[in-house]
């Protein structure tokens, strides 16, 4: 099966697609199971396929005429892909938090190209992402490779779907009883909760944020509690 996907992806190279996130998306429903464990090992067998994508971020400078949707997308799968090449170009290891380069680690490492601009994982995020384009959602998209994050997507974002689809991840990790655990009066939540409260509570307090997704109701005032991270590769 994994040989019929990689020869679908080379046809899309070879027969130069209009939409290259075509390519990124098949990587990922590939090597990224329904629960956003990753095959590290198998897309190090690929990077070719994964390079094929960063070269063509690499020619593409975002228009100040993109929509937010698209540029949101864009971004998102930008900081995934290279998520994936960093960690591929660290392989074998246990925790992306190992990864050090002349002092940075793996989140202030300007390796990202795109256009002729060189990012860190960290100018995405806080620069672009968290700054432009103000969506708390965009932390359940953007990745940091580790199991207490939300669940490394399988598939990649686009204009058309970046709404629904973040509603639908934010709405499986606050209801994911592995990474948040809610009652009426007392949750234990992720460290995310914590690291970005501005993000979830610019105009709402953060049980109010919790409860436009969770399937049980919090009362005001319930204890909020948030959980030790763990920075574990989320490999197979």
């Amino acid at each position: 099966m994994r040989k019929i996907i990689t020869i679908y992806l080379l046809t899309l190279i070879s027969f130069q697609i209009k939409a290259q996130t075509d390519v990124f998306d098949a990587l990922l429903k590939t090597y990224v199971d329904k629960n956003g464990n990753v095959d590290y090992i198998g897309l190090r067998k690929n990077k070719a396929i994964l390079n094929v994508y960063l070269k063509q971020l690499e020619k593409t400078i975002p228009g100040k005429n993109w929509s937010t949707d698209k540029a949101k997308a864009f971004w998102i799968n930008t900081y995934n892909a290279y998520t994936i090449k960093l960690i591929l170009d660290s392989y074998p290891l246990k925790k992306i938090t190992t990864i050090k380069r002349k002092g940075r680690n793996a989140w202030k490492i300007p390796f990202a190209k795109v256009g002729n601009e060189m990012y860190s994982l960290d100018y995405i995020e806080h620069k672009i992402l968290r700054r432009w384009h103000d969506d708390p959602r965009i932390h359940v998209g953007i990745n940091a490779a580790s199991k207490s994050g939300p669940k490394f997507v399988n598939f990649a974002f686009t204009e058309k779907n970046i709404n629904t689809k973040l509603e639908k991840l934010m709405t499986h990790f606050i209801n994911d009883p592995t990474k948040n655990k809610i009652s009426i009066n007392r949750v234990e939540v992720s460290k995310i909760f914590e690291w970005y409260q501005e993000d979830f509570t610019s105009s709402i307090t953060l049980i109010d944020y919790l409860n436009k997704y969770s399937s049980i109701k919090i009362q005001d005032g319930a204890e909020i509690i948030y959980s030790n991270y763990d920075w574990t590769l989320n490999e197979k």
